[in-house]
């Protein structure tokens, strides 16, 4: 999903039909898009500081208290018309000390705590978060993961060293060619630099380490700044691939990445995200009867 800089026009690019479709979200207007799960978005305007969730296919419109939000990202864990939703977001307000603000729909305000770090943790736009097994997961823009248990309200950080990469990584805006998603309980990074290949990276849970990965097993990634998913029903050259959300040819493909073949569709093209607006654009799932909302 495209968010143009002018106007209501919002464009839709389906990598399966390769196919861009087009909608005008007029609700939309002075937001910026936060997160998206289960075919829901959620946006904030902030002139105004409104949150709010939106889905984009039914016109469905869920109100939230209002939150200031400076540099940092937020996740929700589930559709906002599923029980159980709530919404996270972490701040660091000095490197051993992190502000925490949860939600959820129905409630009258945010409720913040101050958590002590064992481990620094900075945040920032560039931070990732990811929901799974009742967990949110936050992995800071060194590397480090912290983990928030909203039931509990817990908050740590992992004793677990960031993912080693070649020093070719750490290059000009290394830190922005960063994915997290999950996949069945699996926390999964994907590390990109340039034309450099992508490196993909499992946390192994038990021995407290980042594994390298040289196969998703027919799993695909969808990778985009502030929110990555997975599937496992697609087919064919589809399968055991990254895609990312920059589309190339005048809208006919966008970037991926095949494990398979070990190389980058198209070929030969500097991926330097830096370039890009973390605002621009995010990956959000479809109904099944997606044509029907065109």
């Amino acid at each position: 999903m495209y968010f143009p800089r002018f106007g209501d026009c919002y464009e839709f690019y389906d990598p399966v039909q390769r196919k861009t479709h087009s909608l005008e979200l007029p609700e939309l207007n002075g937001s910026r898009v936060c997160y998206t799960k289960d075919g829901w978005l959620l946006l904030y305007r902030p002139r105004t500081h409104r949150v709010f969730f939106f889905n984009p296919f039914t016109r469905e419109l869920i109100k939230l208290p209002r939150f200031e939000m400076t540099y940092q990202i937020v996740a929700f864990s589930c559709a906002p018309t599923s029980p159980g939703c709530v919404l996270f977001t972490v701040k660091h307000v000095s490197p051993t000390v992190v502000a925490i603000s949860t939600c959820y729909p129905g409630a009258t305000e945010w409720t913040t705590v101050n958590y002590q770090n064992r481990l620094p943790f900075v945040s920032s736009i560039w931070n990732k978060l990811v929901f799974c097994n009742g967990l949110f997961y936050c992995l800071s823009l060194t590397g480090w993961l912290g983990v928030f248990d909203p039931v509990e309200c817990t908050w740590s950080v992992l004793a677990v060293p960031p993912p080693k990469c070649p020093e070719n990584f750490f290059a000009k805006n290394w830190w922005k060619g960063k994915f997290m998603t999950e996949h069945e309980g699996d926390i999964i990074v994907i590390y990109t630099c340039c034309s450099e290949n992508p490196i993909i990276f499992k946390l192994d849970k038990t021995l407290m380490k980042w594994e390298e990965m040289t196969t998703l097993d027919g799993v695909t990634l969808f990778a985009s700044f502030l929110s990555s998913h997975s599937r496992t029903d697609l087919v064919g050259i589809m399968r055991n691939s990254v895609y990312f959300s920059k589309v190339r040819f005048y809208g006919k493909r966008c970037i991926s990445f095949s494990l398979d073949e070990y190389r980058y569709y198209p070929r030969k093209q500097c991926h330097d995200w830096g370039e890009q607006d973390p605002f621009e654009n995010i990956w959000i799932e479809p109904p099944k009867d997606f044509s029907a909302c065109m």
